[in-house]
């Protein structure tokens, strides 16, 4: 088994327990895969080999004992440098976070060391996590390893060009405004946006949050394959008090009927015909699968779009604006003046409007949710852009904001939401999103599975070549 790095967790973590592979053949050969691949794409951007290596001797030690241990048993994983792990900068991509060392784990890190997997790096993500791209001043640029001309999304594209690539089986990554999903999309793999409060987080170098990313902020996985979704879910979601928005509910609900609404264009979006095309295929996927497709419309989104910003920037607006001037990275920078200029500062009863309706569009999602158990929609309206478009020109921004629609708007409700990759257009990735009602994730991935390829798991792809296919 040479190329253990191009293995499932599923099958990883089924050889580590019945002792067919250890822990430490399987870090091994993904830290190989780093060290040929990463200098491609820049994805890892903090590494450790010999803590992983010791993790991974740590597991094999506990399974000769005849431990039982979690789902991701010895199953190599990266952890977004957005969270706190014990021993390294949480840097958000700034320069001015460089030596703020954590000295705990977030949540989220212990619930996957927890579960028995092996953290072997940690991944890229745009300054201030604030884009669709993946660029900064402290750790530089990430490349799409599809097609390198593409964005590789953001603010978890070092997660996604990683798993594209092999490096783990499953990346940490974290969505207040499609920060999971896109980055999927872009790199076709899959990406799972959970519920607000199924996954506990909390960095103790920061502080909590100001409201709006309280309420839109989660954690989640991004992968391969959907039962590998399911694992990275499973470990990532066990109860953590630390984080106040964490919520006891069974991880499997009752998975409701068979039926789905599709919507491509709401509120006048315009959508590009390979992204139709692929929704539309979906939905024949659906349909010969036995399910009920409808093409309807949906309660508002683009008012959850706009109010969602609001909140979003007023998480700077009241925290340090100063970082923003301190840093002074050109991107961050850009989009800042643009979003300001798209949502100026409301005062409090506009923040307190913005609240009431959160609950008031909540309630309309919910009931249509009820009613159709799944959404089918696009990602994005168009395929994965070139990169850096969003800072070429106002133009360009005002372009990208309106074509992701969905990835805004659907954080406002707390709503939990899956990008399926479902293969390329040409040489972009192309796939469809599936938003649920709160806290059914089993649902979202029970109908990810319909719409995944079915003959045999896709195997990472090679970003040294200038273009890959799935």
């Amino acid at each position: 088994m040479s190329e253990l790095w191009s293995l499932s967790a599923t099958a990883v973590s089924e050889l580590v327990q019945r002792r067919e592979v250890s822990a430490v053949e399987v870090t091994r050969s993904v830290l190989a895969r780093i060290s040929a691949v990463n200098p491609a794409i820049n994805a890892v951007v903090q590494e450790f080999p010999d803590a992983a290596l010791e993790d991974a001797a740590l597991v094999d030690k506990a399974i000769a004992r005849g431990e039982t241990l979690g789902p991701l048993t010895g199953v190599p994983i990266t952890i977004k440098v957005v969270v706190d792990q014990a021993g390294y900068a949480t840097t958000n991509g700034l320069l001015t976070r460089e030596n703020l060392i954590a000295e705990v784990d977030n949540p989220v890190v212990e619930n996957l060391r927890k579960s028995g997997a092996i953290i072997v790096g940690r991944t890229n993500t745009p300054a201030f996590s604030l884009h669709w791209f993946t660029r900064n001043r402290v750790h530089g640029h990430t490349r799409n390893p599809r097609n390198p001309m593409l964005t590789p999304g953001g603010s978890s594209g070092g997660a996604a060009a990683a798993v594209a690539a092999g490096i783990g089986a499953i990346g940490h990554g974290s969505d207040i405004a499609g920060s999971i999903r896109y980055p999927a999309y872009a790199c076709g793999v899959h990406g799972l946006r959970p519920t607000l409060g199924r996954v506990p987080a909390m960095n103790a170098t920061a502080g909590d949050r100001n409201i709006g990313a309280q309420l839109m902020a989660v954690s989640g996985p991004i992968a391969r394959t959907i039962d590998d979704l399911r694992l990275g879910f499973t470990a990532m979601a066990v109860e953590d008090l630390r984080d106040p928005w964490w919520s006891p509910v069974p991880l499997e609900l009752p998975l409701g009927e068979k039926r789905v609404a599709m919507c491509l264009t709401p509120e006048g979006l315009e959508v590009v015909p390979e992204v139709e095309a692929a929704v539309r295929a979906a939905a024949r996927k659906f349909e010969s699968d036995g399910w009920i497709v409808e093409e309807v419309d949906i309660p508002p989104l683009r008012q959850a779009a706009d109010l969602q910003a609001r909140l979003w920037l007023g998480e700077y607006r009241q925290g340090d604006y100063g970082e923003i001037a301190r840093e002074n990275d050109p991107d961050a920078n850009f989009v800042f003046a643009q979003m300001e200029a798209r949502s100026p500062a409301p005062d409090i009863s506009q923040m307190m409007e913005a609240l009431r309706l959160q609950a008031t569009l909540t309630r309309q999602w919910r009931l249509f949710l009820n009613e159709y158990p799944i959404l089918l929609c696009p990602v994005s309206s168009e395929l994965p852009f070139r990169d850096l478009l969003i800072v070429e020109s106002p133009e360009a921004f005002d372009q990208v904001m309106e074509a992701q629609l969905f990835q805004i708007g659907i954080p406002f409700m707390g709503l939990p939401a899956l990008t399926v990759s479902t293969g390329m257009v040409g040489e972009s990735p192309v796939g469809v999103q599936l938003v649920a009602d709160r806290y059914h994730e089993a649902r979202l991935l029970r109908a990810g599975a319909v719409l995944e390829h079915p003959d045999q798991p896709p195997r990472p792809v090679d970003p040294r070549n200038e273009l890959n296919s799935l």
